[in-house]
């Protein structure tokens, strides 16, 4: 094989590479997840630089970047303390969804529909817990 051969499949290869790792759900994973917000020119500047290139690459970094969220920036804030989380426990170790829905609506700003019966609860138990490293505290 001549050295030109080389040369141009080894950066064809890096290029490829760099691209494929070029995904703003690779750079943050912390953002999949969201829905809308604003895009972050730098996660766009990666995957267009897969467009410039080679048209597929790019195509698939945008919609992986699109489908999981990853290409807006976070929103700021979006979690609550555990420590404030433990108010709405009612004495029974029920949350209380009253407690629960003025908590986020004060630290989220956002008021989220829990009183909605179509919601979705999903329990966990003590093994659970412990396959995480977590004690259970209620």
């Amino acid at each position: 094989m001549r050295f030109s051969t080389r040369l141009l499949c080894a950066a064809l290869g890096t290029t490829l590479l760099a691209q494929l790792s070029a995904c703003g759900t690779l750079f943050y994973p912390e953002r999949r997840g969201q829905i809308e917000g604003k895009l972050d020119p730098a996660i766009v500047a990666a995957n267009a630089v897969g467009l410039l290139f080679y048209i597929l690459p790019g195509l698939i970094a945008f919609g992986i970047d699109f489908a999981t969220g990853a290409i807006y920036f976070p929103e700021g804030k979006y979690s609550v303390a555990p420590e404030k989380l433990q108010e709405t426990l009612g004495t029974d170790g029920q949350v209380d969804r009253r407690k629960l829905k003025a908590l986020l609506e004060q630290e989220l700003g956002r008021s989220l529909p829990l009183d909605d019966p179509r919601l979705l609860e999903q329990r966990g138990n003590p093994q659970q817990l412990a396959g995480l490293g977590l004690a259970p505290s209620a």
